[in-house]
């Protein structure tokens, strides 16, 4: 029968700690990280919250010069003015019809870019074609020439096709304009994807528009979401197109708000400035509160690999 041999552990031995070492919560790079990030949120959230007090307060709480002072009486007055009564030159309508000038803008300007974009960045990375670097390096070379040195010539050939100054001359313009970066992003996330699942459609027969529809439009929601918030958004806040290429009848929302803060007309209302900057700003604002983190999420999967 064998012997049990029990072997006794050191007097003065110690237990070794394992796993991550604990952070402390005080730690200079901790402090000075959320240092300045509080920095940059209160830089960003102040100009915010004077707007925000300013529109509801009355004219005779504004005169007394406390703009970060809450206000006592609140009013909501100033938000009906700037979106149906503030006056734009001649016509005191509001806000509102810049509002949906802008969604008429908007909605078929975001549509058309991303559709052609992403038709772009399928086929340079999934179906190579003679000259397709060449073109795809030109297309991106549009994305860095200065809006300002092509306004001219954009006027004359917008003036020559008979568009200029209406409502598909400007969604032609921001459609132009949206493509090349978008065309990055479809790209270089199409080419993140893996390459099996396209040979193996390719050697079923399926061909360009069925690997498109079927196969790599349900796997890319998160880069078609990048693109919608960067089309929305970049449209909705553009003033240099909108006033060049709109046209009077077609003046978008930031147009509007240009023509409200500007106009001189008596006293010079400031709760119902900020009332239509506010208004302005909300649409921007809200996508991306709301699809921040899906932004985030696109970005990650594959947006800027390539």
């Amino acid at each position: 029968m064998a012997e049990a041999t029990i072997i006794h552990a050191a007097p003065h031995a110690k237990a070794e700690p394992w796993g991550a070492r604990p952070r402390r919560m005080f730690a200079p790079a901790t402090v000075m990280v959320y240092g300045v990030l509080i920095v940059a949120a209160l830089y960003y959230l102040l100009p915010l919250y004077v707007m925000v007090m300013t529109s509801l307060k009355g004219m005779p709480e504004i005169r007394l010069g406390n703009i970060f002072a809450p206000p006592v009486e609140i009013t909501f007055e100033p938000w009906v003015k700037a979106w149906s009564q503030a006056c734009t030159g001649l016509y005191c309508e509001g806000i509102r019809t810049g509002f949906w000038n802008s969604v008429k803008i908007t909605i078929p300007s975001a549509i058309i870019s991303i559709f052609i974009a992403s038709v772009n960045g399928y086929a340079l990375s999934n179906w190579k074609f003679r000259g397709s670097e060449v073109f795809f390096t030109i297309l991106l070379f549009g994305a860095f020439i200065p809006y300002q040195v092509m306004l001219y010539p954009l006027v004359i050939i917008t003036r020559e096709l008979g568009i200029f100054g209406s409502l598909p001359g400007i969604v032609l313009i921001h459609t132009i304009f949206g493509m090349p970066i978008l065309t990055l992003l479809f790209r270089n996330y199409f080419a993140s994807l893996p390459p099996e699942l396209f040979k193996a459609a390719r050697v079923d027969g399926a061909g360009f528009w069925r690997i498109f529809l079927q196969i790599m439009l349900p796997m890319s929601l998160p880069i078609f979401v990048v693109g919608i918030i960067l089309q929305v958004t970049g449209i909705w806040n553009d003033f240099l197109f909108g006033v060049i290429f709109a046209g009077t009848q077609n003046f978008p929302m930031t147009v509007q708000l240009n023509n409200v803060v500007n106009s001189v007309q008596g006293v010079k209302e400031y709760n119902v400035n900020m009332a239509a900057t506010i208004l302005t700003g909300a649409v921007p604002l809200l996508i991306y509160f709301f699809s921040g983190r899906y932004f985030v999420r696109g970005i990650a999967a594959g947006a800027v690999k390539g």
